[in-house]
């Protein structure tokens, strides 16, 4: 047990660096619309920013997917099918 729980902690420190680095970008994307920034900058650092938060929630979902259903979790508050449809929505 307390390797999945280091596993779980693990998992949960790389989704909070991912999403910290991201908003570092849209601080980024921020900071060059306010300066006027040329389009194809902007678009290029928003670019970087949705697919950091993009990685994250697919990260998020596989750990809950590793927890629920391989770890047959009978605490689970997710089914199958609602994490199914919750990976989805990242589509």
């Amino acid at each position: 047990m307390e390797t999945t729980d280091a596993a779980a902690l693990e998992a949960q420190r790389k989704v909070l660096n991912r999403l910290k680095r991201a908003r570092g970008q849209l601080n980024a994307v921020i900071d060059k619309v306010e300066a006027g920034a040329p389009c194809r900058d902007v678009v290029t650092q928003l670019a970087a920013v949705s697919s950091a938060l993009d990685k994250a929630g697919f990260s998020i979902i596989s750990n809950a997917m590793r927890n629920c259903l391989i770890n047959d979790d009978p605490d689970a508050d997710m089914t199958p099918a609602e994490l199914e449809k919750l990976f989805l929505t990242l589509s």
